[in-house]
Formats: structure tokens, C-alpha cells, sequence
């Protein structure tokens, strides 16, 4: 596991991601997250069974490249974005949306 995130694990994840896309994964027990840029897929595992209690089996990850945003003449880049598709074991699950 990477030293940068050993002490802070809860940092790696930053939200769910729901879109069309994750909510179909959901039906086969892959969850969709978005993570810190830097992380690496071992990290990801740590943090994702330390915070929910649950088995990953195999985990997936994109890292698109940054995107231009233009506003008037003032020309920016999009936050970096890395998205990590987390794939349980048979029986497990995450509360997503918790019950109020």
C-alpha cells in the first residue's frame, strides 16, 4: 500500500458517483466511486473494506484526462477526476442511500 494514504484511509474516497451507468452496475454488485487522483487500486481495496465493512474482489479504475473550461477569455482546467468501478463478493452490499 502507498505510504501517502496509510494513516487516512477515509480520505481516498471522496463521493459515490450515481449516474446511469453506476446505478446499472449496482444489479451486479459493483459500486461506483470517485477517488483521490493519486491513489492506487490497493489503497482504493483498504479503504472501501475499512469503511464499509465488505469483501472486494476486484476493483477497476479510469483516469480521463483533465478537461479545458473556458469562461469569457479566461481559459481553466476541470479538477481532476478518477473513478473507481468496486466490485464485491457474492452476498455483500453497501448502503448507499441510508434509510431516514
Amino acid at each position: 500500500m502507498a505510504e501517502r494514504f496509510s494513516e487516512r484511509l477515509p480520505d481516498v474516497i471522496r463521493r459515490p458517483l450515481i449516474t446511469e451507468k453506476a446505478t446499472r452496475l449496482l444489479e451486479s454488485n459493483q459500486y461506483t466511486f470517485e477517488v483521490d487522483h493519486r491513489a492506487a487500486k490497493p489503497d482504493i481495496k483498504a479503504a472501501v473494506e475499512e469503511l464499509f465493512s465488505v469483501k472486494v474482489i476486484g476493483i477497476s479504475t479510469m483516469n480521463p484526462p483533465r478537461r479545458t473550461r473556458r469562461v469569457g477569455r479566461f481559459s481553466g482546467k476541470r479538477a481532476q477526476v478518477k473513478k473507481a468501478i468496486v466490485r464485491l463478493a457474492e452476498g455483500q452490499s453497501i448502503q448507499l442511500f441510508p434509510e431516514s
